[in-house]
C-alpha cells in the first residue's frame, strides 16, 4: 500500500473521490460506514444517489470543478437511504494532476462536544430528579392527611357532596402515584454490564407490545443479522425500548400505525468530548413510526424530566430513556417530522477484554 493509500484509508471522516461525471470512483472506510454500504456497493454510483444533502449543493459543486476552486459548506443534514441525517461540514475540492475529479470530505458536528453535552445533560437532570425526590417526599405525607380527611368527611355527605370528596381522593391518589414515579426514577440502579444481544431485547419489547399497548400496531423487525454484541444490562434496554415503543404507540392513530425496528452497524460512529478523546459507539437501533410527530415547541427539550407532548404526561419516560443510555456510555437522538419519527439509539459493543474474560 503507497503512502497516499494509506492516509486515504487512515482518514477519520468520510472521503469520497468522485469523477467528471459525478460518479463515487473510491471510498475511505469511514465512508463505507457513513453510508453503511461497502465499497463494492458504493464504487460506480452516482454521488448525489447515496449522499443527501438537505441543501441545493450539486449546483456550487459544479461551479467549484470548473473553476478549479475549493468549495466549503458548514451546517447542513446529511443523510443517505441507510441511515438519518447528521448534522455535517462539507469539504470539496480538485483532484490535484487530474482533470474533473474532485475530493469531497464529509465531517459530521453533531458528534463534536456529545460527551461534554450529554454529561452536562446528565447532571441537569440529576439535580432536577434530586430536587424533585425531596419534594415528593416532603408532599406525600400531607396528601395522605388530605386523602384520609376527605374519606371522613364523606361519610356524613350528601350524594352529591360525595362527588367533590371522590374528586379529592381520586386526585391525590393520582399525584401520589406521580411522585412514586419520581421517586422510582432516582431510585434506579447502575447497569449491570454484560454481554447482550440486540435483537433478543427488541424481540422481547416487540412480543410485549404487541400482547398490550401496541396491540394495534403493525412492528416491522429489519435488523442486520452480523451485528455484534452490545454492552450494557439487557433489562435496563429492555425498559428503554418498551418505553419507545409504548410513546409510538400512544401517538399513532387509534385505528393503528406502523413502528420499525431497525438495527445496524456504523463502525465510523464516535462520541468526542471537547478534549479530543472519545469511545466508539457502533451498534446503532432506530425506533422508527409513522405518527404526527413531537411537537415542535418541546422537541428539543423532548429528553429532559417533566416535559412531555402528552395530556396529563408526567415527562419521565424519555427522561428515563435518556438516563439510562447515558449510564451505558451511549447516545440516543430524534428526528421527527409529521409521518416520520425516529430515536435513535447508539451502543458500544462487547470490550475485546471483557470477552476474554468470559471465554477464560
Amino acid at each position: 500500500m503507497t503512502s497516499d493509500s494509506v492516509i486515504w484509508a487512515s482518514l477519520p471522516v468520510p472521503a469520497f473521490l468522485i469523477d467528471e461525471s459525478d460518479l463515487i470512483i473510491d471510498v475511505n472506510s469511514a465512508g463505507e460506514g457513513f453510508l453503511n454500504a461497502s465499497k463494492k456497493s458504493i464504487t460506480g454510483t452516482p454521488a448525489w444517489d447515496l449522499i443527501a444533502v438537505d441543501a441545493p449543493i450539486e449546483e456550487a459543486f459544479g461551479r467549484a470543478r470548473m473553476n478549479g476552486t475549493p468549495l466549503f459548506v458548514n451546517d447542513i443534514d446529511v443523510g443517505s437511504g441507510n441511515r438519518a441525517p447528521l448534522q455535517c461540514a462539507i469539504q470539496i475540492a480538485p483532484l490535484m494532476g487530474t482533470e474533473g475529479k474532485m475530493i469531497m470530505i464529509i465531517s459530521p458536528r453533531e458528534l463534536a462536544g456529545r460527551m461534554t453535552q450529554n454529561h452536562s445533560v446528565k447532571s441537569a437532570a440529576q439535580s432536577a430528579i434530586g430536587m424533585a425526590e425531596m419534594l415528593a417526599h416532603e408532599i406525600k405525607n400531607p396528601l395522605a392527611g388530605i386523602t384520609g380527611a376527605a374519606q371522613l368527611l364523606s361519610m356524613n355527605l350528601s350524594q352529591d357532596d360525595l362527588e367533590l370528596t371522590d374528586l379529592i381522593v381520586a386526585e391525590s391518589r393520582r399525584i401520589v402515584k406521580l411522585l412514586e414515579q419520581v421517586e422510582q426514577f432516582g431510585n434506579l440502579s447502575a447497569p449491570d454490564f454484560k454481554a447482550v444481544n440486540v435483537h433478543d431485547v427488541l424481540d422481547r419489547a416487540r412480543r410485549s407490545a404487541l400482547l398490550g399497548f401496541g396491540a394495534h400496531m403493525k412492528i416491522i423487525e429489519d435488523y442486520d443479522p452480523s451485528l455484534p454484541l452490545a454492552f450494557g444490562d439487557p433489562d435496563q434496554l429492555l425498559q428503554v425500548v418498551l418505553n419507545l415503543l409504548k410513546n409510538a404507540s400512544e401517538a399513532a392513530d387509534p385505528r393503528g400505525g406502523t413502528i420499525r425496528m431497525h438495527t445496524y452497524f456504523e463502525h465510523s460512529f464516535r462520541l468526542r468530548r471537547s478534549d479530543g478523546s472519545g469511545h466508539s459507539l457502533p451498534l446503532q437501533i432506530e425506533i422508527i413510526d409513522d405518527g404526527p410527530g413531537l411537537p415542535e415547541k418541546i422537541r428539543g427539550d423532548i429528553f429532559d424530566p417533566f416535559v412531555s407532548g402528552k395530556e396529563n404526561g408526567t415527562g419521565l419516560g424519555l427522561a428515563l430513556v435518556s438516563k439510562i443510555i447515558s449510564d451505558h456510555d451511549g447516545w440516543i437522538s430524534v428526528t421527527s417530522v409529521p409521518g416520520r419519527t425516529v430515536f435513535r439509539l447508539s451502543l458500544p459493543r462487547v470490550p475485546r477484554d471483557h470477552v476474554n474474560k468470559e471465554t477464560d
